[in-house]
């Protein structure tokens, strides 16, 4: 007789990179996972996964994912030992540090896991170096930027408190692709009596939640919004206390009057009724204002954020149950980190959209070495073959990941690590306040380790071994010490779901700011240009979240067809949906598939983003390196395109 099956249940949580931060319970058969959900006691997952972490056991038992360290030979890539690795790793690391300095090796890390063990390996680099590193967020870095300078930090009401709101303007968001368990509070909302509003140029899914939608012109977003703050002040709808808790109250009246509000929408491309509809709503609030993580990727992003931010402000939207600008929550503010000093102390910084061309203009000294983990910028990047040329033009790179990437592919050395279902760490989120522990499901494959396990490892090699001698568990209990008294330790989160202790319900309920004057900063600037597009150009690349895949993680076979390019009918005059033709930028081309959707805006193309470079389906290759106005944001949607025949 066989013996019965052993089943048993394990609760973690998803790191990657999504707001929700999930609680999962996995079910495990023999040292297999045969299904994970959404746990059914966390406030916010209630039960449910989205689309595609539902699908991640694929990804956990996919035949491409990586068993053991790779060493490049040639062209190719050979198995080898983790001493071997390890020793060569090292030796590169102390030559490069004594013959060039430390500014010589950088460190990149980016989203591809959100777990606060990722910081202990910056802390690696930083005690052996510093060594260079990235600047802003590719992103939310503009975004970021905007609200620290607006309200002197970043973080939102609770998300409970849109039951509060008797409006709720989505603003660039998309839900359905980008924060899934926002959708359920939507509805209650609803129910409640809360009116939707959604600005966004693109049509999506949310159109249908929504009881009134409004489609801009791309990077139309700051003139919308200074004509809504226009019809405020013409209409003496302005809070009347706006400048107990405001400064640049005046200077920000002058912008916003410094055109009609006919004049503000033909240059947002919305009628003046439409500005008046939500103006009307903003004045008759309180109303909730969430800005979605996308609008700030232009030029001029974290000015369009801070007219956003002035807008709530000068309506009385802000300190108020209901109201306010969500933009991010503060998802490590719960931990103590305090052990990492990191920009304040890097020798040098590239600006993270920059990646691939400081990479190669940097000197004195140039980088000799990068290390690439929780991350794949060949492809999620702009500029993604300058990015390849400065990976594979290195003295040594070193990439760790579960899966041979694009960027994997650029190598010396690839190291494998564990999926989240095997990670031992602790999260935020940035779309609530909600703290979670990711617990091991099932040990990693013998040969496979996580980032901490890797400089562990290393530490001894590079004379660092006493700094990195703790277990997992000790640097936890260590980031959470501040919540030891305030229900958020270690043993409260493994009890069950807990609230960040340092998140207010309603930010800035004393209209009291962390700023220099501690009140509002208002805007008294801001370029209202839209994006430019040319006659010979005449579409926006505008390159979205999915609810297929995260960031570039898709499946085996799912980048088999050319990339889709959705657009309206009139921009693809002369061709038919399904036919192949070619997407050209002034920096490069692809090849890509039509989809035609009369809902779409007549200047723009809209293709998924992640899309594999080595299948020809990256977006990024058509887009010229460059930061937004603040905040070391990557300006995405500013490329002009054209639709060519295929040659």
């Amino acid at each position: 007789m066989s013996t019965p099956a052993t089943q048993r249940t394990v609760k973690t949580a998803c790191n990657r990179d999504c707001g929700d931060a999930c609680s999962i319970v996995a079910t495990v058969n023999d040292n297999r996972i045969t299904r994970i959900a959404g746990d059914p006691d966390h406030p916010i997952t209630k039960g449910f996964l989205c689309h595609r972490t539902s699908r991640f056991l694929e990804r956990q038992y996919s035949p491409d994912r990586l068993s053991t360290p790779l060493v490049r030979t040639g062209n190719c890539f050979e198995p080898a030992s983790w001493d071997s690795v390890l020793e060569r790793i090292s030796q590169s690391m102390l030559q490069f540090r004594e013959e060039s300095g430390p500014a010589s090796i950088m460190h990149y890390r980016c989203g591809g896991s959100m777990g606060m063990m990722k910081l202990v390996t910056d802390y690696f680099f930083e005690k052996f170096g510093p060594v260079t590193t990235k600047t802003g967020d590719v992103c939310t870095g503009a975004g970021d930027s905007a609200q620290q300078l607006d309200f002197g930090t970043v973080d939102s009401h609770d998300i409970f408190d849109l039951l509060n709101s008797k409006t709720i303007i989505l603003w660039g968001k998309n839900p359905y692709a980008s924060q899934v368990h926002l959708l359920p509070v939507l509805r209650d909302a609803k129910k409640k009596g809360a009116r939707l509003i959604l600005i966004d140029p693109v049509h999506h899914q949310t159109v249908q939640l929504c009881d009134q939608f409004v489609q801009p012109r791309p990077g139309g977003d700051a003139a919308l919004a200074l004509g809504i703050a226009c019809w405020l002040f013409q209409n003496r709808k302005v809070a009347a206390s706006v400048e107990s808790y405001c400064d640049n109250v005046d200077d920000f009246k002058s912008l916003a009057c410094s055109r009609t509000i006919k004049q503000w929408a033909e240059l947002a491309d919305v009628t003046p009724s439409q500005v008046t509809l939500i103006a009307e709503a903003c004045s008759d609030g309180p109303a909730a204002i969430i800005a979605g993580w996308g609008m700030q990727r232009r030029a001029n992003g974290a000015a369009t954020v801070r007219a956003i931010d002035a807008l709530a402000a000068v309506s009385g939207n802000i300190g108020v149950p209901g109201g306010g600008v969500s933009y991010c929550f503060a998802r490590k503010r719960a931990f103590d980190y305090s052990f990492l000093k990191g920009e304040a102390v890097a020798p040098r910084t590239i600006p993270e959209p920059l990646f691939g061309p400081g990479i190669l203009a940097a000197n004195d000294p140039p980088i000799r070495m990068v290390w690439v983990t929780a991350g794949n910028p060949v492809v999620m990047l702009p500029e993604s073959e300058t990015v390849k040329q400065a990976l594979k033009t290195r003295d040594l790179t070193i990439v760790v990941d579960s899966f041979l990437t694009d960027t994997a592919q650029c190598a010396d050395i690839v190291l494998p690590t564990t999926t989240m279902l095997e990670e031992d760490d602790l999260l935020g989120a940035y779309g609530h306040h909600w703290l979670a522990e990711m617990r091991p499901v099932i040990p990693a494959p013998e040969l496979v380790k996580s980032d901490y396990e890797i400089v562990q490892a290393l530490a001894p090699l590079v004379g660092l071994a006493a700094d990195f001698s703790d277990d997992v568990e000790t640097w936890k209990r260590r980031m959470l010490y501040a919540g030891q008294n305030k229900g958020a330790s270690l043993d409260d989160i493994r009890h069950g779901p807990v609230r960040s202790p340092t998140a207010p319900a309603v930010m800035f309920a004393d209209r009291k700011f962390p700023t220099e004057s501690g009140r509002v900063n208002l805007i008294s600037e801001v370029d209202t240009t839209p994006s430019s597009v040319t006659p010979d150009r005449p579409l926006l690349l505008t390159s979205l979240a999915t609810a297929s895949v995260q960031g570039s993680q898709w499946l085996d076979g799912t980048q088999d067809d050319h990339l889709p390019a959705t657009v309206h009918p009139d921009s693809a005059a002369g061709f038919n949906s399904d036919d192949v033709v070619k997407l050209e930028s002034a920096h490069g081309e692809l090849t890509v598939r039509l989809k035609l959707e009369a809902n779409q805006r007549r200047d723009i193309v809209l293709v998924p983003k992640g899309g594999w470079l080595n299948k020809g389906r990256c977006a990024n290759a058509l887009i010229k390196a460059q930061t937004t106005d603040a905040g070391d944001c990557a300006v995405y949607y500013d490329t002009a395109v054209r639709i060519v025949p295929q040659r």
